[in-house]
């Protein structure tokens, strides 16, 4: 029996998974976007089946294409927490292309009047900018090597702009573009970062784009490990089957998006996305309560002999340190 046929007998029923056509394009397609933004929409259609697929493009590598194409999309997702553990096979991904290999495919699945939403995790590294700054690098290679072979881009923002300026040529309409990167105001800066770049393409495209793409800010958490080999054989041993595509997570996931969408979205809010006018106060939760408190017990915790910020985590003392930090130093500042 094929990989596929043994997902898919997995799977089952859930939702004619057939008839739900393409809607969303990401950018980046790693383990973090399969156990998060992907498992999101997989919950979604589980409930209200629509048009809401996901095409799933790799930027670099053509290793996730390798593994998903011949398990037709299929993955396991497995998540850890103390509760045990717990396994589902995910079918919210139709297909994967790799952008080296096939930039017209990629370009040609944004530019179908059924994409609505593209979206992204590519790394601070991905947006091609000064972070000090938080403007385009005319310097960056990728940006000097896409805007002299626009319908051969190397970068995400090579793809996003030939692709809305075909769509703007056309009459296509726009797609929101979604930032699900660990970046401040992410939505902010990609849109001005694109618009930079539009600019120095066709002035009449960048016009176009700033007042008819949105670009809405999101905050996105989970943990998601590097798969092992291990992991794969769990998997097999429990379902019975082989599965290349394994991703590992844990049971929590968070994802605040601001909602701000031009050309229709999926009803996440219904399957736990919270959506906000306004995704900063819960950035600067996150920075602080969150971010600011992990430090704290990997330095520290460090010093005073853990090895792993779980036994930091589990010290008294540090318990009670991380409480008067919380009510005392942090709390304050987001009021």
């Amino acid at each position: 029996m094929s990989r596929a046929i043994a997902l898919q007998e997995k799977f089952g029923n859930r939702y004619p998974r057939e008839s739900c056509g393409i809607g969303i394009v990401h950018l980046g397609i790693g383990a973090f976007h399969r156990a998060h933004q992907a498992w999101y929409t997989e919950k979604l259609l589980s409930q209200h089946p629509g048009n809401w697929s996901i095409s799933g493009i790799s930027l670099r590598s053509p290793n996730v294409r390798d593994q998903l194409a011949p398990q037709d999309g299929f993955y396991t997702l497995m998540e850890n927490d103390r509760s045990g553990q717990r396994m589902e096979v995910i079918g919210v991904v139709r297909e994967v292309l790799c952008a080296p290999e096939s930039p017209a495919a990629v370009l040609n699945r944004l530019c179908q009047p059924e994409t609505k939403i593209a979206s992204l995790t590519v790394t601070e590294k991905g947006y091609c900018h000064d972070p000090a700054t938080g403007r385009l690098n005319h310097k960056n290679p990728q940006v000097i090597a896409d805007l002299e072979n626009t319908n051969k881009p190397s970068s995400a923002l090579g793809y996003l702009c030939e692709a809305l300026y075909q769509r703007w040529r056309q009459d296509l309409g726009p797609f929101t573009i979604i930032s699900c990167d660990n970046l401040p105001s992410n939505g902010k800066v990609l849109r001005g970062l694109l618009i930079e770049f539009a600019k120095l393409r066709d002035a009449e495209l960048a016009d176009w784009i700033e007042n008819h793409v949105s670009c809405p800010s999101s905050m996105v958490d989970r943990i998601v490990p590097a798969t092992t080999e291990k992991d794969r054989q769990r998997v097999q041993q429990e379902l019975g089957l082989e599965d290349q595509g394994v991703v590992v997570t844990e049971g929590f996931s968070q994802w605040i998006l601001e909602d701000n969408f031009c050309a229709g979205r999926p009803a996440w809010e219904e399957v736990g996305v919270t959506m906000v006018d306004d995704v900063t106060p819960f950035e600067h939760m996150k920075l602080r309560m969150l971010n600011g408190t992990h430090s704290t017990l990997a330095y520290l915790g460090f010093m005073a002999g853990h090895v792993y910020v779980a036994e930091a985590a589990s010290d008294s003392d540090f318990q009670k340190l991380l409480l008067e930090m919380w009510q005392d130093e942090i709390i304050p500042t987001l009021r």
